[in-house]
């Protein structure tokens, strides 16, 4: 058994399966399967039990694979080392943002770091999906959610806080609603997630309320949404920030203020995948994200 033998092993547990793992490593699965052959008939004992999709390690499979992940960190944070050596802070991280909070107000931000470290490559992706950081080898996700998923590592960033609003002359004319039971026969404008139903948890003290919505105007894109509401097209429900500056210009009234109110969550994480190595220029992004959103949250 050779270390290259345990970084291989640690490869294919986090890619989850052979075929993901040969791609990842631009190897054949053929060769892939042989390499792992090899290496459980050295210690004649099985590593991983296979499916048709997935791969689980055995409990000798585990602890191999806990030595494999420190051994391959420090040699990943060695090479790193190496090539920094009289070269700033460079490397490429690959950020996915929600589609809201990331265009309206982490765009900035992204260009802001980007002019403190031009030779970080980004890849900044827009999506609201979870299971992308998997899927398409994201480093970090931003997500508003109620509770992070139990499979990545989670850090949450701050409150997310909707409201129900309308454009100073909808009120005016059809005036804006007194009940959460008014909520469903209303022309209302909100973002969705394609496939699910669109359900409101609201909160006072100690009672919660849940509502199903059947907005008449829905879309992804938020600014899209405050142009509908400004526009007067109906009542909105959409996170606070979006509506911030209207409100306060009294472009923009609020309705319902007395309630707290959850459609997708409440709470913003930071998200990675466990196990896999952070670059210095990805560990650099996470703490820059954390800090702007303390101060973005506090202002």
């Amino acid at each position: 058994m050779n270390a290259q033998s345990l970084i291989l092993l640690v490869d294919i547990i986090d890619a989850g399966n052979l075929s993901k793992a040969a791609r990842t490593l631009k190897m054949s699965r053929a060769n892939i399967s042989y390499h792992l052959t090899q290496l459980e008939q050295s210690l004649g004992q099985q590593l991983l039990r296979r499916t048709t999709r997935r791969v689980e390690p055995t409990e000798l499979g585990l602890k191999l694979y806990q030595h494999g992940r420190i051994i391959r960190d420090e040699l990943l944070a060695a090479r790193e080392s190496v090539d920094s050596l009289g070269r700033g802070l460079h490397g490429s991280v690959r950020l996915s943002l929600p589609t809201g909070f990331g265009h309206l107000i982490m765009s900035d931000w992204m260009i802001e770091f980007k002019r403190a470290y031009p030779d970080i490559a980004l890849d900044v992706v827009f999506e609201n999906r979870i299971d992308d950081l998997l899927r398409e080898e994201i480093d970090i996700a931003v997500r508003v959610m109620s509770e992070p998923p139990q499979h990545m590592v989670a850090h949450e960033l701050c409150e997310v806080r909707h409201v129900i609003c309308a454009s100073a002359q909808y009120a005016l004319l059809h005036g804006v609603p007194e009940r959460l039971e008014d909520l469903p026969n209303i022309p209302l404008i909100t973002s969705t997630v394609h496939g699910r139903a669109l359900r409101l948890a609201a909160y006072q003290g100690q009672t919660r309320r849940e509502i199903m919505l059947n907005p008449t105007l829905a879309s992804e894109n938020f600014q899209f949404l405050r142009e509908a509401i400004l526009a007067g097209l109906g009542v909105g429900l959409v996170p606070d920030y979006l509506v911030a500056s209207a409100v306060a210009d009294r472009h923009i009234v609020l309705a319902l203020d007395d309630w707290r109110l959850s459609v997708f969550g409440t709470r913003m994480f930071l998200l990675r995948m466990p196990g896999r190595y952070q670059t210095l220029a990805a560990r650099t992004l996470i703490d820059f994200v954390i800090q702007r959103t303390r101060t973005w949250a506090a202002a």
